[in-house]
């Protein structure tokens, strides 16, 4: 019997012209593992497909309003980086190997990489960090490389899901891993510094951190370095056009999330790491760098100046093997940076935390919903407690059109009725009016 036993005419003549059969392109595949016929109804029209998918997506629960947030948010995205990134030039490129023909994407990746430079505060860049949580596991294992160390603390107010991936990604090495539970909310310093010995190579930090709360690590970096440690800092990048930044306090190595700059959420992907850190430690760094240099004529040109990949060098030296290319996102990243500029990037930022204020009084005026935390000082997220579970709430809320936001029980003992809330600069008075409504009809 043939693989696949409705093969066409067509396509039995095709194969006889070379002197095969169908099932000798298959002959590696040991028979018992073969499918016998894949059973698919007669093809249908162009018409007829998209009438059929989009009743399929009138079934999903589009059109919520969102709260949602935990890492990944969902901000205003101007039409013009989706026009750039769409060119054939950029969407078609791969890792730029050969910069005699690459020189414009090349120079995209080198743009992006000073703008997140300036952004952190930082003074380098690399440009393939596949998300923010394996950007933070690739920060760890860069701080192991410089201090030869092999201890590593870490503030549980760090995002969960980080959390559970430098966790993953650790089991097998030899890390000695150490979390420390936070203190209202905010990173315990003194726990943290009790946990740092002469083997500890970084503290991790985040900021805001995964409750929304701000915090300045001034201190506990000058701490930690005079013990010969690094502090590694996860950042949420839009937050920097208002708050200090991990430069100003003196961090090692800085990493995040960049979609909120400029990706939408598409259902959780492809998202975009990054990671800075200061020109002492580039040779530690993962991935690859783009930099400026000159041809034998004087003119300027990029090239990619380091690439520690696996691809690259011997497998025992290379400092990552799971940094992908993501040179798209980080053109989407710079496009939106560019349109922001100067000025527009601490607006959003400001329009964010001015609009999370005013949906904190709001919410908090509703009889039986109290803040979690004695803490004010949040950017755009902040944590209610409610008076009943945070799932059931945000389950019927779905019901009025909202996504209310992330319950904290799965993370977080003694939470079951915490709910982190997010808003962005989308988020209307009306909106958040509305929101507060259904919120107090449910309570």
């Amino acid at each position: 019997m043939p693989f696949i036993a409705n093969t066409s005419d067509q396509q039995q003549q095709m194969l006889a012209d070379i002197g095969l059969t169908m099932d000798d392109l298959f002959a590696d595949i040991p028979t018992g593992l073969r499918c016998k016929s894949f059973n698919l109804p007669e093809g249908i029209s162009e018409q007829e497909i998209r009438q059929y998918l989009a009743e399929l997506a009138r079934h999903n629960a589009a059109g919520l309003v969102n709260f949602l947030g935990g890492g990944f948010y969902d901000h205003y995205i101007p039409a013009a980086v989706s026009a750039i990134t769409s060119r054939s030039e950029f969407y078609t490129a791969y890792t730029p190997y050969q910069p005699e023909i690459s020189q414009g994407t090349l120079q995209a990746i080198f743009e992006y990489q000073t703008a997140i430079c300036r952004l952190t505060g930082m003074e380098v860049s690399n440009a393939s960090m596949y998300d923010g949580g394996t950007a933070l596991y690739e920060a760890v294992t860069m701080a192991l490389r410089i201090t030869g160390r092999s201890k590593v603390v870490m503030d549980d107010a760090v995002n969960p899901i980080y959390r559970v991936m430098v966790r993953s990604y650790t089991r097998n090495l030899n890390i000695d891993l150490v979390e420390i539970s936070n203190a209202d909310g905010m990173a315990d310093r003194d726990a943290i510094l009790a946990a740092v010995d002469d083997d500890t190579a970084a503290v991790i930090v985040q900021n805001p951190n995964f409750f929304g709360l701000m915090d300045d690590f001034s201190d506990l970096a000058e701490a930690i370095h005079a013990k010969g440690s690094l502090l590694l800092m996860s950042v949420y990048p839009l937050s920097l056009g208002i708050l200090k930044t991990p430069g100003e306090m003196g961090a090692d190595i800085v990493t995040g999330e960049g979609q909120s700059l400029g990706l939408p959420l598409s259902f959780g992907g492809p998202y975009l790491g990054f990671m800075t850190t200061l020109k002492k430690y580039v040779r530690k760094m993962p991935g690859r760098i783009a930099g400026q240099t000159t041809d034998t004529q004087g003119r300027r040109g990029f090239v990619l100046t380091l690439q520690a990949r696996e691809q690259h060098i011997r497998r025992d030296k290379a400092t990552s093997n799971i940094c992908s290319n993501e040179a798209l996102c980080a053109l989407a990243a710079l496009a939106y940076m560019s349109l922001l500029g100067k000025q527009g990037l601490p607006d959003v930022a400001q329009r964010c935390a001015d609009k999370a204020s005013y949906a904190f009084r709001r919410l908090t005026a509703i009889p039986g919903v109290k803040p979690h935390f004695d803490k004010k000082w949040f950017f755009n997220e902040f944590v209610l407690d409610l008076p009943i579970a945070a799932t059931d709430v945000v389950a019927r809320l779905i019901d009025k059109g909202f996504a209310a936001g992330f319950p904290l029980n799965r993370y977080y003992k003694g939470m079951d009725k915490s709910l982190l809330i997010a808003v962005t600069e989308k988020r209307t008075k009306q909106e958040i009016g509305m929101f507060a409504e259904a919120l107090e009809a449910i309570l």
